[in-house]
C-alpha cells in the first residue's frame, strides 16, 4: 500500500493523524477525563499574570473587586480559547484529509502540487478513522470552546449588569 502511494511519508493523512496524536500540544485532547482540562487550566492560571494587571487597570480591586475578578477571569480565559482554537484547527485539518477522496500533496515544495486518488481500501480505513477517532474529539473541543466562549460572554454581561447598577 504505501509503495504505490506516491504522497510522501509527512502528508499521508494517517502519518499527519499519528503525529498528532503524538505531539507535545495536540495529543491534550485526546487525554480522557480531566486530562484534557488540566493543561487548560494552567493556561488561564498563568494567565492571570497578565489579566489581572490589565483588569487592576480597569477596576481598582478595593473599589470595585467583583469587576476586577471577572473581568481578569474572562481575560484570562482569552489564551484558553486561543489554545482550543488552535487545537481545533489541527484536527479538523487532519479529519478533513482523511475523509477526503483525494489528497493534495507536494513532492519537492516548488508549488509541484499533485493529487492522490485515494484506493477504496484506504478511503474506507480513513473515513472510519475520521469518523470514530477523530470526529469525537472535534465534537469535544467544539463544546469546550462553546462554554469557553459562554464564559467570556456571561463575564461581559455581568460587568456591564454590575456597573449599571442592576
Amino acid at each position: 500500500m504505501r509503495s504505490v502511494c506516491p504522497v510522501p511519508e509527512e502528508q499521508q493523512p494517517l502519518n499527519e493523524y499519528q503525529t498528532l496524536q503524538d505531539s507535545w500540544f495536540f495529543s491534550w485532547v485526546c487525554r480522557p477525563g480531566l486530562g484534557y482540562y488540566r493543561p487548560l487550566l494552567w493556561i488561564w492560571g498563568l494567565s492571570w499574570l497578565i489579566a489581572a494587571p490589565v483588569a487592576a487597570a480597569s477596576f481598582r480591586p478595593s473599589r470595585a473587586g467583583v469587576e476586577f475578578i471577572v473581568s481578569a477571569a474572562a481575560g484570562a480565559a482569552l489564551p484558553v480559547l486561543f489554545a482550543q482554537i488552535q487545537l481545533y484547527s489541527g484536527w479538523r485539518h487532519v479529519r478533513d484529509r482523511l475523509a477526503a477522496e483525494s489528497v493534495p500533496y507536494e513532492e519537492s515544495g516548488w508549488y509541484d502540487g499533485q493529487f492522490w486518488q485515494k484506493p477504496t481500501e484506504v478511503l474506507a480505513r480513513d473515513r472510519l478513522l475520521a469518523s470514530y477517532e477523530v470526529q469525537p474529539l472535534l465534537d469535544r473541543l467544539r463544546q469546550s470552546i462553546g462554554s469557553c466562549v459562554a464564559f467570556i460572554g456571561a463575564s461581559a454581561l455581568l460587568i456591564v449588569l454590575l456597573r449599571a447598577g442592576l
